[in-house]
């Protein structure tokens, strides 16, 4: 027998030893010994929480506009710039305006001048009494003309309803503009608390919210502070857009004043509670979605995969909806190397 042919013999029994040793064996073929820890089952009501995530906003939005149509002479503001309750926005140009409202004057005098004479006729019995009256509701008209008039040019300019700032400029100098039509749009800030995060919800999460629940809001703008936030209202049609049902959380900002459109997440306290199997992290394995497995002592060394149904996660754990009945003790340690055909040993 040559060297090839005794090579040859000792990588045949190799192979044959490799693959008649049992599996969860070192290679020694000894069973491998997996040290776990057991922790007992705890449950108890927590209070159901929903998850959502929107945009910063604010209580009052604004689009300003002239009562009349017109050539805007000037818009004094600027995108993303704040303004105070009563300051001057925008103007329009007011020689046509002007020259209708003098026009108006002079056909309110020409109606005084008319109805004087109409009386004296009338005394003299050579204007009769229709007359005179017609003469009276001539002036009359043209007074509420002349009225209307300088209403209208009150109205050449925007003014500031309140404290805020401009989220867009929909117009520019120069341009011809109608009347009603947006010119600035604007967020208010008249009060410190006038934030809001606009929040999509399912419509089950819909029925659970009510106002003045409590919620926890984080913003990419301040990733390292937490705002407390309260539910303010809920709309009553879903959003078309998105398919989605809307809430709004009103913030507590404090001096802060986020930019509008900034993107946040909030936990909203519904108030409801619901019983749940309290785990740690290191006991879960393979969680796919709402699903997942544990592991259980079962004899002495061997454990028994079971599968579970999550509720929710925290910071710490994890919670089930699974009552877990019949099972006192579960894996907390090495879960992820287990399977059902695995030797543990329980240490404390």
């Amino acid at each position: 027998m040559n060297k090839t042919q005794l090579t040859l013999i000792a990588l045949t029994s190799l192979l044959f030893a490799c693959k008649e040793k049992p599996k969860n064996t070192n290679p020694l073929g000894q069973p491998d010994i997996i040290s776990v820890k057991v922790a007992p089952v705890s449950s108890f009501g927590v209070t159901s929480t929903i998850q959502t995530t929107g945009l910063v906003s604010t209580e009052n939005e604004a689009n300003y506009s002239f009562k009349i149509g017109g050539v805007i002479s000037s818009i004094l503001v600027d995108e993303g710039q704040f303004f105070k309750k009563g300051q001057l926005l925008a103007t329009l140009n007011t020689t046509e305006i002007a020259a209708g409202l003098a026009q108006a004057d002079l056909g309110v005098d020409k109606a005084v001048r008319d109805y004087a004479r109409a009386v004296n006729l009338y005394k003299d019995s050579v204007f009769t009494l229709e007359q005179l009256q017609n003469t009276k509701t001539t002036l009359d008209v043209a007074k509420k003309t002349s009225e209307a008039t300088a209403f209208n040019q009150r109205y050449a300019k925007i003014y500031a309803a309140s404290d805020g700032f401009v989220t867009k400029k929909v117009a520019s100098e120069g341009e011809v503009i109608g009347g009603g039509m947006a010119v600035l749009m604007t967020n208010s800030t008249q009060k410190s608390d006038s934030y809001l995060l606009k929040v999509g919800v399912t419509d089950q999460e819909w029925a659970g919210i009510k106002v003045g629940q409590q919620a926890i809001v984080n913003l990419d703008g301040y990733p390292d502070q937490q705002f407390q936030a309260t539910v303010l209202r809920k709309l009553q049609a879903a959003d078309a857009a998105i398919g989605s049902f809307q809430v709004e959380l009103k913030l507590q900002l404090g001096s802060l004043r986020p930019a509008i459109g900034m993107f946040g997440k909030a936990i909203i306290q519904t108030n409801a509670s619901q019983d749940a199997t309290v785990i740690p992290f290191s006991a879960l394995v393979e969680a796919d979605g709402e699903t997942g497995y544990i592991f259980t002592p079962k004899g002495a060394n061997r454990v028994k995969k079971v599968p579970v149904t999550i509720l929710k996660f925290d910071n710490k754990n994890v919670y089930l909806k699974d009552k877990m009945e019949g099972i006192e003790r579960i894996v907390i340690s090495n879960s992820a190397y287990l399977n059902e055909q695995s030797t543990v040993k329980i240490i404390k």
